[in-house]
């Protein structure tokens, strides 16, 4: 097993966060320059390094870990009432208008499975809005609970959609929805086993007494549990990628009162998940980006700005429906359209699989991904610069009086 992959692959992800924080004026989320890092150690400009078989098993883990910690994101307090009516609404929209804009690109022969970009089309970046929209102060009350409501079905609906229309194994629609009832059974078996466990008094001083210590019990556990589901998943011809996510949401959901009492399980994951195994992700997936393709044709180049504009339209045009509870306050409608346009790591992953499934090309792929970065790069920096305008002026009148 050759190591020097991996360890220019770890180098370019410890200097991406490094060039992230030097151009902080900026912006630019680390985890574009991770992927930018890959492309230029890639094949498609310095062929430093090449995807070997170390590299590639621990991508995968990565890619699985990313959708885990995602699901552990959902915040289960925000799913319920009008908020959740009007982000499943505005996914609805964003499906059909995405299926309309797929179907079009597929009759003017620029895409070969329109659902599949679709798909993509429709996808919000819960995990990199999360970090942007911490550190905004911009950021706060009704308009952040809207946001990132809109972004939870935004990243879950494309998995489950991608999971349900497209598999590995040569079934139909009707197999896998039967597939899909039974993992979702599974599922809600082993998510009230272990609620059911975690409420013995017992069990919880074992865990308390064994979390702090070299037995880490509390990240063993759940890297079981992350580990199991993306197997499960597997097994019944599925993406891992639905499996981990759907370990994260019922961890979440099962010991939200143990992560509150022992916040040092989160940071440990987190530590174990960006510290190492999501970055390798990020930049091997640069590594595989096929810049030839995307540049040697004027028709797939062109497909990155159609690309980007159709992620505008298809998650941006539903927040409309979100001027009610914001009070009309267009700046800040607008601001959330261009949150929920910004996706990064549901192009790169599903680029990754589509391209394994061969039912895109290494083009589409590069344009996909190259979109994505785009919309990292662009539509929160525009969005906090309405918000920051419409604090202005809203604090503008106060201060004169």
């Amino acid at each position: 097993m050759n190591f020097t992959g991996l360890w220019i692959v770890c180098l370019a992800a410890l200097v991406a966060p490094l060039a992230a924080m030097a151009a902080r004026r900026l912006r630019v989320p680390s985890v574009v320059l991770e992927v930018v890092a890959g492309i230029l150690i890639g094949s498609s400009v310095l062929g430093l390094v090449h995807p070997d078989q170390t590299i590639t098993v621990i991508s995968d883990i990565g890619l699985a870990m990313l959708l885990f910690l995602a699901g552990r994101e959902i915040d289960y307090n925000r799913l319920r009432g009008p908020t959740v009516e009007l982000a499943a609404l505005g996914m609805a929209i964003s499906l059909a208008l995405a299926g309309a804009i797929g179907f079009g690109l597929y009759h003017l022969h620029l895409v070969g499975v329109p659902v599949f970009v679709a798909i993509v089309l429709s996808a919000t970046g819960l995990g990199v809005l999360l970090p942007i929209l911490e550190d905004a102060p911009e950021v706060s009350g009704i308009f952040s609970q809207l946001v990132l409501t809109a972004a939870t079905f935004g990243e879950f609906t494309p998995i489950l959609l991608l999971t349900l229309l497209f598999s590995r194994e040569a079934t139909g629609v009707g197999m896998r929805l039967l597939l899909l009832a039974a993992f979702a059974g599974l599922a809600l078996a082993i998510g009230l086993a272990l609620f059911g466990v975690r409420e013995s008094a017992r069990v919880r001083a074992l865990l308390t007494r064994l979390q702090d210590t070299t037995a880490q019990i509390r990240i063993r556990i759940a890297v079981v549990l992350f580990v199991g589901f993306a197997a499960l998943a597997g097994v019944l011809g599925f993406e891992a990628i639905l499996g981990a996510f759907v370990a994260g949401a019922i961890l979440k959901l099962v010991d939200r009162d143990a992560l509150m009492a022992h916040p040092h399980t989160s940071i440990k994951l987190e530590a174990l998940g960006f510290g190492f195994l999501i970055p390798v992700f990020f930049v091997s997936s640069g590594l595989g980006f096929d810049l030839h393709a995307l540049l040697t044709s004027t028709s797939t180049l062109a497909l990155v700005p159609i690309f980007l504009a159709s992620q505008l339209v298809v998650r941006g045009v539903p927040a409309v429906l979100f001027a009610g509870p914001l009070e009309h306050q267009w700046r800040q409608v607008a601001a959330a359209g261009l949150f929920s346009a910004t996706s990064l790591s549901t192009p790169v992953a599903f680029s990754v699989i589509g391209v394994e499934l061969r039912i895109i090309t290494g083009g589409t792929a590069g344009a996909l991904v190259a979109s994505g970065l785009l919309s990292t790069l662009l539509f929160p920096s525009l969005a906090l610069a309405l918000l920051s305008r419409t604090n202005q002026m809203n604090s503008g009148p106060e201060q004169s009086s």
